[in-house]
């Protein structure tokens, strides 16, 4: 039995090597600003703070407000699935809700009726609808219960202890 003795760690000189590779490959001071890495400057350090504080209070404002105006479950049901209440629209609105929303309903016969793009029998075509409409709705419901709550929001940081919607 003989005993591996190379060393675990590289050599000097290869460490060396690989520093100045990463050196030579290092981005430069205006990229990094560019890349919002590094602060400008040009820039009095008491106005950079300001300006990061007004974004960051400008972002949180924003998501304060979707926070407050997110739509519930029933809401969200109607827009996934708006032509299953009324099946006489007109074309023009389903077509656009198709482009839209990424429905892949629906095709216009010559007649100008419109009618489902399936492959089921005409009797099991009302019971294939519903059965998609209650899909999209459990699904809708497992993504609104993993929604971030404004508690974890505020433990992440991304919102302050002022900041909590729940209090407005």
């Amino acid at each position: 039995m003989s005993v591996d003795e190379t060393p675990l760690t590289a050599s000097a000189h290869e460490r060396r090597n690989s520093l100045e590779k990463h050196l030579q490959t290092r981005p430069d001071m205006q990229d990094l600003k560019n890349r919002h890495i590094l602060l400008d400057t040009n820039v009095a350090p008491a106005l950079q703070a300001t300006r990061q504080d007004l974004a960051r209070q400008r972002a949180s404002d924003n998501l304060k407000k979707n926070l407050e105006k997110r739509p519930g479950r029933d809401e969200l049901v109607e827009r996934i699935y708006p032509f299953s209440f009324d099946p006489f629209l007109s074309a023009s609105i389903l077509f656009c809700l198709i482009r839209r929303d990424g429905i892949k309903y629906l095709a216009l016969t010559s007649s100008g009726n419109i009618l489902p793009a399936t492959n089921a029998a005409p009797a099991l075509q009302a019971h294939a609808r519903e059965l998609e409409k209650q899909m999209l709705a459990d699904n809708l419901e497992h993504r609104i219960q993993n929604r971030p709550q404004p508690e974890d929001l505020i433990s992440q940081g991304i919102l302050s202890e002022d900041e909590d919607p729940r209090s407005a």
